[in-house]
C-alpha cells in the first residue's frame, strides 16, 4: 500500500508557514523589520543567529549550495536571528529557494526559515567590537610558540599549591606559585611565601617585555596564578586588588581562545583574548575597569569579513602574573580602590549610624508619602515566586505583608486571611480603597502578638534601612511574630544587577543602550551635578539610574511624571550575595529553608523553629 505523499507535504507546508508568520512577528516587535511578498535583495535568517551558535561560515556554505552569491552577512549580538544582502535578486531567490526550510543549519539540524524583508533593520552595523579598548590595555598575539607553549604547560602541571572544589573555585581549578592568591579576600598574605615559585620556563617571557616594562612599578613578577577554564566556564565581573599587587597585570592565554568583557559603569568593551596571546593591563584598564569572563560554551567574535561570527570554546588554561606591592596604593582611580575606601565605609558607617533614623525620615518614609500615587502605578503585577511562595500556605492560614506598599500581594492567594502593614499613609490609602486589610506601622516595631502569624513576606523593605543593626533587628521582628513552623520569605535590591550575565529588569529598562551617547552622557552628568546638591547634607552618592551599583549605601533618584517632574532621593543598601544570609543566620530561632537570586534581589525563605528543637 502507497501511502500518499501529498497531505504531508502539505501539513510540513502549512507548519511552516506558521513558524514563519510567528518568527516575524518576533523580529519586527524586535528591530523593525518590515516582511515583502515579492523578492528583496534583503533574506531575514528567521530562527538561527549568534545566540543559538550560527557561524558565518555555516551561513554562507548553505548559501552557496543554492548557487546564489551573498554580498553581506549582518549577525546581531544576542540574537537568534540573522540577515544576508545577496548580490542580485536572482540570488535572492535562489537562496530562498534553497534553504527555507530545507537547510539544516539550526540547532540540532533544525531547518532555517527565511523570509524578504523591505529593508535591513536600523541596528544593522552597530558592533561592539568597533569601540576603543580601555587606555592601558594591550593584547599582544602570539605572544608564544607552539613550542612554548608546550613547555609552559608541562611545567605548571608539574607543581604549583592546587585549590578546587570551593566557592567561586568550584568550576575550575587553580593553581598558585609564589604565593597563594586567597579568594576569601581577593588578597595574598606576604608573610607566607609558597615553597613552589614561579617556574624557570617563564623566564623566557620577560626579556620580550623589556622595551614596555621600563615604565612598570616591576620587571619580574613574584607571583603567578593559573586556571584551567572548561568550555562554559567563566569568571565574575572583578579588579585585582589595588593594594595587593603593583601595575600592570599580565595575563597568557593558552590552549583556546576566549572573548574578555571589560567593563566601567556604562561602558562596556569586549576583548578577545587569541590562543598564546598576551594581555597586559596597566593603569586605567588595570585600576578602573573590571574584568570577567561568561560563563558560555560559544563567543561571538569577529568575523574575517568584518561582521561577526560565532566561535566554539575549547579547553583553556591562562597564566596571571603579578608582582606583591608592599604597602597602600597609590593609585589616581578612587572607585575600586581599598586603600581609597578602607576609611571610608567605617566613616560612612558611624555617619549612618547616627544619622539613621533622620535619614530614613527623609529619603525614605517622607518620599514614599510624596509619590504614592506614582509609585503605586508601576507596582502592579506580582513577583511569580512571591504569589508561589503565597500559594504554599493552606486555605485559612494568616500571611502578614510587612511593608505592604500598595497591597499588590494581599490579594495573590483569596483563601489566605492576608494583612498588610506599611509606613506610608499614601500607599495605605490605596489599600484601604481596594477594601483591603492594612494598618500602619514601621517594620522594627510590629503590633502583633508573638508567634501567632502562619506566613510573613518582606518585599523590597529592609534595604530601606540604614544600618546592619537595623536590618537584623527587622528580620528579627518577622521572626517574633512566626509561630513555630511559620514561614518568611524576605527580598532586598542586589548590588549585582546581572547573573549568569544576564542583566536583571532593572538594566534592561535603559533607554540609552543603543543611542548615541555623548550629547546624553552630558545631559546625564548635569541632572547628576544637580541631584548631588539635593544629597549634601549626607554622605552618600547619588546612583545614576538603570546602572550597575558602584557602592552599597546610596540615594536613588525618582522622578515624578507631574508637570513639575520633581525627583526624590530614595536611601538604599543594596546587598552583596550572601549578606542576607548572613543575617538570617544570626537569628537562632529561625533556620533558612531556601536562599535565591531573582531579578535583581538577593531572596530568602526562613522557618520559625519549634520550641522543642531549639
Amino acid at each position: 500500500m502507497h501511502v500518499d505523499e501529498k497531505p504531508q507535504k502539505v501539513n510540513k507546508a502549512k507548519k511552516a508557514d506558521k513558524k514563519q508568520r510567528r518568527c516575524l512577528a518576533i523580529i519586527k516587535s524586535d528591530c523593525d523589520v518590515t516582511p515583502s511578498d515579492d523578492p528583496t535583495p534583503y533574506l531575514a535568517i528567521l530562527n538561527v543567529g549568534l545566540s543559538n551558535g550560527l557561524t558565518e561560515e555555516n551561513l554562507l556554505q548553505a548559501a552557496n549550495k543554492s548557487s546564489g552569491k551573498v554580498t553581506e552577512v549582518i549577525m546581531l549580538p544576542g540574537k537568534s536571528y540573522c540577515f544576508v544582502v545577496c548580490a542580485t535578486l536572482e540570488d535572492s531567490q535562489l537562496i530562498y529557494l534553497g534553504m527555507h526550510n530545507v537547510s539544516t543549519i539550526g540547532q540540532q539540524g533544525a531547518v532555517a526559515y527565511l523570509s524578504y524583508i523591505k529593508e535591513l533593520p536600523a541596528l544593522a552595523g552597530k558592533s561592539e567590537w568597533n569601540r576603543h579598548l580601555p587606555s592601558g590595555l594591550v593584547v599582544i598575539p602570539d605572544f608564544v610558540s607552539e613550542e612554548e607553549e608546550s613547555t609552559l604547560l608541562e611545567a605548571i602541571a608539574a607543581d604549583g599549591k592546587t585549590s578546587e572544589g570551593s566557592g567561586t573555585l568550584k568550576h575550575r581549578i587553580v593553581k598558585h606559585f609564589g604565593y597563594e592568591f586567597l579568594y576569601g579576600s581577593n588578597n595574598v598574605d606576604p608573610s607566607k611565601p609558597l615553597d613552589q615559585s614561579i617556574p624557570t620556563a617563564c623566564d623566557v617571557l620577560w626579556p620580550r617585555l623589556e622595551n614596555s616594562s621600563s615604565t612598570w612599578d616591576w620587571s619580574t613578577p613574584d607571583q603567578l596564578t593559573v586556571n584551567e577554564y572548561e568550555p562554559g566556564h567563566g569568571i565574575p565581573p572583578h579588579v585585582d586588588t589595588h593594594s595587593a599587587f603593583l601595575d600592570p597585570i599580565l595575563s597568557l592565554s593558552l590552549q583556546s581562545d576566549v572573548v574578555m568583557d571589560f567593563r566601567r559603569g556604562e561602558e562596556q568593551v569586549q576583548v578577545r583574548l587569541p590562543r598564546r596571546s598576551l594581555l597586559i593591563m596597566s593603569g586605567e584598564a588595570r585600576y578602573d575597569w573590571t574584568h570577567g569572563i561568561r560563563p558560555k560554551h560559544i563567543d561571538v567574535v569577529p568575523s574575517a569579513s568584518g561582521g561577526l561570527t560565532t566561535q566554539a570554546r575549547g579547553k583553556r588554561t591562562s597564566l596571571t602574573f603579578r608582582r606583591l606591592r608592599r604597602g597602600p596604593c597609590d593609585c589616581s582611580y578612587p572607585m575600586l580602590c581599598d586603600t581609597r575606601q578602607s576609611k571610608a565605609p567605617q566613616e560612612l558607617s558611624a555617619s549612618l549610624a547616627t544619622q539613621a533614623v533622620s535619614l530614613e525620615q527623609q529619603n525614605v518614609h517622607e518620599v514614599y508619602d510624596k509619590i504614592a500615587d506614582h509609585f503605586s502605578e508601576t507596582r502592579h503585577t506580582p513577583w511569580p515566586q512571591v504569589a508561589g511562595f503565597l500559594e504554599s500556605f493552606d486555605p485559612q492560614s494568616v500571611v502578614l505583608d510587612i511593608g505592604c506598599g500598595n497591597g499588590k500581594y494581599l490579594g495573590c492567594n483569596p483563601q489566605l486571611l492576608a494583612i498588610g502593614c506599611d509606613r506610608a499613609q499614601g500607599l495605605l490609602a490605596v489599600g484601604r480603597r481596594k477594601g483591603q486589610n492594612v494598618f500602619r506601622c514601621d517594620c522594627l516595631s510590629v503590633p502583633v502578638r508573638s508567634s501567632s502569624i502562619d506566613g510573613c513576606i518582606s518585599i523590597a523593605v529592609i534595604h530601606h534601612l540604614a544600618t546592619g543593626e537595623r536590618r537584623l533587628a527587622a528580620i528579627k521582628e518577622m521572626a517574633r511574630v512566626l509561630r513555630p513552623g511559620g514561614r518568611a520569605l524576605v527580598y532586598v535590591w542586589a548590588k549585582d544587577q546581572r547573573k549568569n550575565d544576564k542583566k536583571s529588569a532593572y538594566l534592561r529598562q535603559n533607554k540609552a543602550v543603543n543611542k548615541e551617547r555623548t550629547t546624553e552622557q552630558q545631559q546625564r552628568q548635569k541632572q547628576h551635578q544637580q541631584l548631588e546638591k539635593l544629597a549634601n547634607n549626607t554622605p552618600l552618592p547619588v546612583h545614576t539610574n538603570r546602572t550597575e551599583f558602584q557602592q552599597q549605601d546610596v540615594l536613588v533618584p525618582w522622578k515624578t511624571k507631574d508637570e513639575q517632574r520633581t525627583t526624590y532621593l530614595r536611601y538604599y543598601h543594596v546587598f552583596e550575595e550572601q549578606e542576607l544570609e548572613s543575617l538570617v543566620a544570626q537569628l537562632p530561632e529561625v533556620q533558612l529553608t531556601k536562599s535565591y537570586y531573582d531579578q535583581g534581589n538577593h531572596c530568602v525563605i526562613f522557618e520559625k523553629i519549634s520550641k522543642n528543637s531549639l
